[in-house]
């Protein structure tokens, strides 16, 4: 049971770093070209992600975990 806690766990927070790295690593350095040929409020959208993307997404992925443990949470305490 405990186990099986550790490995949800993990697997939560392996694909929630995936997903930072994508949106922080990947769109602000790598797919940068490609998302400034679109603009929001003036600026490239690859200067947005790089400036300030991966800050929006790391809150939404920090909110994203609080939410899947407690729920993890919840099913472990029953």
């Amino acid at each position: 049971m405990k186990n099986n806690y550790w490995n949800k766990n993990i697997r939560y927070i392996s694909i929630l770093l995936s997903l930072w790295f994508i949106v922080s690593f990947g769109c602000g350095i790598l797919f940068v070209e490609q998302l400034n040929t679109i603009q929001i409020g003036g600026f490239k959208l690859g200067f947005w992600f790089a400036q300030q993307g991966s800050i929006f997404g790391f809150v939404v992925i920090i909110f994203t975990y609080v939410f899947l443990m407690n729920k993890l949470d919840q099913t472990q305490n029953k």
